[in-house]
């Protein structure tokens, strides 16, 4: 299992599977991460300079992005 820097992914977390290996992705390495690639790309082009009036917008605007991201095939395969 490939794992980032986040605080909650530990080593420790599969001791107890001995069938699990660990791989921890080198700090500030987004080229090694593809999801990191996307969030980019939606920030820049969807969700930049934006003031959200709550919880709820934020969840609709996200949903919206996403749907614009992955409406052209040719741009997720990239």
């Amino acid at each position: 299992v490939i794992i980032d820097g986040a605080g909650w992914h530990t080593y420790d977390t599969a001791a107890e599977f001995n069938n699990l290996t660990l791989i921890k992705l080198p700090p500030y390495s987004p080229e090694l991460n593809p999801i990191e690639q996307v969030w980019n790309w939606i920030r820049q082009h969807c969700l930049s300079n934006r003031v959200f009036s709550g919880y709820d917008e934020i969840v609709d605007e996200v949903s919206k992005a996403w749907n614009h991201f992955i409406s052209i095939p040719e741009r997720v395969m990239k």
